[in-house]
């Protein structure tokens, strides 16, 4: 019978230096005959052997990754200030990078602490909960949810921006019912029970929101009521959400006048609607100047989105194909860096992943 052997292109054995000679290193699982169990050694001796320190470093790093999974909910992943965003295999990478991917790798659980980046991560949560929840694969899923209840605990303990949370729970539940009752389970990653226990904690975290009382600031100083008229009105017109003069103008009669203001509005059409093409026509005041430009906003505002502030976004090198955070960069290797900048929005965010 000819001999069969091991194929001569499999990797040969690995050694390491010892005071009494040269060791075999024996890796748990590898069979080295067919009756003999393997015993395990580690490398110890020699910490100059440069293998031996990899195996060490490796083995190291997967206890922690194993600790750091037991001991919390989430899934251990990266907190990069930076990703390279990959669409296709070249000959340098293989594979492309996935909306799920990112959203692990970028550190979106310390961005919700920074004022600048809280409304940009919470609209991007709220528009992955409409349309690209079943996207995401089990640990990006997992990551979400994580995140998201760090965002209502947020809310909770800071008072910080309620509403605009209150809508991404609306969203996020609404999509959930749909998914877990009417479309079914072939779309969801996991069990079903899973998902409707986080449904239990989305209502949850709704209750929590509609009971929130923000306290009444007793301080001896001055008071946003002593201020001057004319401060008051140079704050509004430094707002650029229609919800916030509202909800301004209701804290006192001389805010309800100011935020009635038809400049006031007419500003915000021109903030919001100028640079469209349709309804430019309509944002130039007649002789008579007897335009309602709050209904004028209103309307414009059922057909055509609005513009979105943020204090700090993502932002996306064209050279270089990385996403990053402005105030943390990246190794750019343009002669200008700053030329191929583009801010990156959350709906911008979702796009730049489809394929």
């Amino acid at each position: 019978m000819p001999f069969l052997g091991k194929d001569w292109r499999s990797p040969g054995w690995s050694w390491t230096k010892t005071e009494h000679g040269w060791k075999r290193i024996i890796f748990y699982g590898h069979d080295m005959d067919d009756d003999i169990r393997p015993e395990i050694e580690f490398p110890c001796a020699d910490r100059d052997d440069e293998f031996a320190q990899d195996i060490c470093q490796l083995a190291s790093l997967k206890r922690r990754k194993d600790l750091y999974n037991h001991k919390t909910k989430s899934q251990f992943v990266f907190r990069d200030k930076w990703i390279y965003v990959q669409k296709g295999s070249t000959k340098e990478r293989h594979g492309y990078c996935t909306l799920g991917e990112a959203l692990n790798r970028l550190d979106f659980s310390s961005a919700i602490h920074d004022v600048r980046r809280f409304n940009y991560v919470a609209k991007l949560f709220q528009l992955i909960a409409r349309s690209q929840l079943t996207c995401l694969s089990g640990a990006a899923q997992k990551n979400y949810f994580n995140i998201l209840e760090k965002i209502v605990r947020k809310v909770v303990e800071d008072h910080y921006n309620p509403r605009l949370v209150k809508e991404l729970l609306q969203d996020l539940s609404a999509a959930l019912r749909t998914l877990t009752l009417h479309v079914g389970r072939c779309v969801l990653v996991g069990n079903v029970d899973v998902w409707l226990r986080r449904l239990d904690n989305i209502l949850k975290w709704q209750r929590q929101l509609n009971d929130l009382h923000i306290p009444k600031q007793m301080c001896s100083g001055v008071s946003f009521s002593d201020l001057p008229l004319y401060t008051h009105n140079k704050i509004l017109y430094n707002l650029s959400d229609a919800c916030d003069i509202i909800n301004l103008g209701q804290a006192a009669p001389t805010l309800h006048v100011l935020s009635e203001n038809r400049k006031l509005w007419k500003r915000l059409c021109h903030f919001h609607f100028s640079d469209k093409p349709h309804p430019s026509r309509h944002l130039v005041l007649t002789k008579s100047d007897g335009v309602d430009w709050k209904l004028m906003y209103f309307t414009l505002h059922k057909r055509y989105p609005v513009k979105e502030q943020y204090g700090d976004t993502l932002h996306f090198c064209r050279h270089c194909s990385v996403l990053f955070w402005k105030d943390c960069g990246h190794p750019c290797t343009a002669n200008d860096p700053d030329g191929y900048l583009l801010p990156i929005s959350p709906q911008h965010f979702i796009d730049l992943f489809r394929f």
